[in-house]
């Protein structure tokens, strides 16, 4: 391992939920306008192997890495805040661990001795920070969960246990807590931040940052609270409220006492550059003349962060664009053509599952007859060509993923899939390339004849039925180079009908969104 690489460690307390990967994120992006080479990793203590099972309306999204990691939606954070592209390696989680322990047990790895969380488990964690930390100057890991959760336990004596082996100086703690306010005697309470710090402390660990989040902004009498009882400098205590946008934290970050910590710890004094994060701030601030309404046929509506990727990447073609954006839910399984009517632009996300599926066709239907912008991922462009193979008279043309009986099977499962429905890691994950048709819609979108997307997926479309989708008003505008599958379709008749079998909202940078949403934007700003 580099002598030379310095490692943050981002634990958090009080509840979960309160802005570790956010932290982690803008600690990680400040120190990179400072012009350090950054690398960050998300450890989880669950007991999953991968978050590709997880409930998406309890969790969140599933963000997906080039390389087909199936990961927590704290790396989609990492990769929009730092403009990389992460893997495999930066995202451990404790099932993946524990497996592969079990397996070298199994094999006759360990020589007879008794497997133990500390070292084994606490090892292999460390093993797992030093391999995703390699070629960086400065390591950020996000340790999930709250300090004190039994899962997480190994975690933290993991990160303990590493200042020694690696030296103290070339490590530091930040913690996050979170301060309430107590409505009834209108006061903010600092004493559950208190508490997680003392845990913390408890486990052997004195952190030297502690952010201190709250719903509106706390008088400064809570950070010398903070300080004092939590054996924190008070220059290590910076109050982090609330803010309209996620992307004004770095700023945040770098106008505050914090800076003098992480320059002597880095040993960086180079001010760091965020004149493109200003600009982002601006853009968003901005009072716009034009504004679109974007429909999102979803049917998880309770968890907004299901979709996070797909909103963030409508929301930074929308600056770039210099327009407003209302992002308008709407209810897959209750959709009607008013819905669809009242927008500007349609948007039907990915999904698995026959919930809703019906109100997702319905609003390509919709966009394909009346002309509505429309931008189709995933699950998208299926919905997209079982619009028009209905159109063209195939009336019970669907996906065998939701009527496995159907006799018009335009999307059914791909060679080799079968079997695996409910097996975790077998979809078509991760970066695959397409080839563009001449002078296609994305060609244009794409500026080019080919592209890479991120993918996850067990359905394809039917090569079959192409003649009787492309009479239903859509045809194939890009292909997996050897010709098996389909990847983006598209609608001549239309201004603007684009869907594609891959994720574009994984690779939409804040600062550099994705093509094909900047060309919904775009459109949706025509139709009006």
């Amino acid at each position: 391992m580099d002598k030379q690489i310095k490692f943050i460690f981002v634990t958090g307390g009080v509840l979960s939920g309160v802005g570790k990967g956010i932290t982690a994120a803008s600690i990680g992006a400040v120190l990179k306008a400072k012009g350090l080479s950054v690398s960050i990793q998300k450890c989880d203590p669950y007991l999953n192997v991968d978050a590709g099972l997880l409930n998406p309306a309890e969790h969140g999204e599933c963000f997906v890495t080039k390389d087909g990691a199936e990961t927590d939606l704290d790396l989609g954070h990492y990769e929009r805040f730092l403009d990389i592209e992460l893997t495999q390696q930066n995202a451990t989680l404790a099932g993946r661990l524990l497996s592969n322990l079990i397996a070298d047990e199994r094999a006759g790895k360990f020589g007879g001795k008794t497997v133990q969380l500390i070292p084994h488990l606490t090892g292999a964690i460390q093993q797992a920070i030093i391999t995703a930390a390699k070629g960086s100057d400065v390591h950020i890991v996000e340790i999930g969960g709250t300090v004190g959760d039994y899962e997480g336990l190994s975690f933290i004596e993991a990160i303990r246990e590493f200042a020694h082996k690696v030296g103290k100086k070339r490590c530091l703690y930040a913690h996050v807590v979170y301060v309430p306010f107590i409505g009834t005697s209108k006061e903010f309470k600092s004493k559950p931040a208190q508490n997680a710090l003392n845990d913390l402390r408890g486990f052997g660990i004195v952190p030297e940052i502690v952010i201190v989040r709250s719903d509106k902004p706390a008088p400064a009498s809570i950070a010398r609270k903070i300080a004092l009882f939590g054996g924190v400098d008070e220059a290590g205590v910076l109050m982090l409220p609330n803010v309209d946008s996620v992307f004004k934290i770095p700023a945040r970050i770098a106008e505050s006492s914090l800076m003098t910590i992480l320059n002597t710890f880095t040993c960086n004094v180079a001010p760091p550059q965020l004149d493109a994060w200003a600009d982002l701030a601006l853009r968003q601030n901005k009072t716009h003349r034009e504004s679109v309404i974007v429909g999102l046929v979803a049917k998880y509506m309770d968890n907004e962060d299901t979709y996070l990727s797909v909103t963030e990447a409508l929301r930074a073609a929308a600056w770039a664009e210099n327009v407003g954006l209302t992002i308008k839910w709407i209810n897959a399984e209750t959709a009607t053509k008013r819905d669809f009517a009242n927008v500007d632009a349609l948007l039907v996300p990915g999904g698995f599952g026959v919930r809703g599926v019906d109100g997702k066709i319905a609003a390509a239907t919709y966009a394909l007859e009346n002309n509505t912008p429309y931008l189709g991922i995933c699950l998208g462009l299926q919905t997209a060509v079982i619009a028009a193979a209905r159109r063209a008279g195939l009336a019970d043309a669907h996906s065998t993923e939701f009527d496995p009986a159907t006799t018009h099977d335009v999307v059914y499962i791909m060679p080799g899939q079968e079997g695996k429905e409910s097996t975790g890691g077998t979809l078509r994950l991760g970066n695959y390339p397409a080839v563009f048709t001449a002078r296609s819609k994305v060609a244009e979108l794409y500026q080019n004849d080919h592209a890479t997307e991120r993918h996850r997926h067990r359905y394809e479309v039917n090569q079959y039925y192409l003649p009787q989708i492309k009479a239903g008003g859509v045809v194939v505008s890009g292909m997996s180079p050897d010709g098996s599958l389909v990847e983006f379709v598209e609608a001549p008749a239309c201004d603007f009908f684009v869907a594609t079998q891959a994720h574009p909202e994984f690779r939409s940078r804040p600062m550099r969104p994705h093509p094909l949403f900047t060309g919904l934007i775009r459109a949706a700003i025509d139709k009006k």
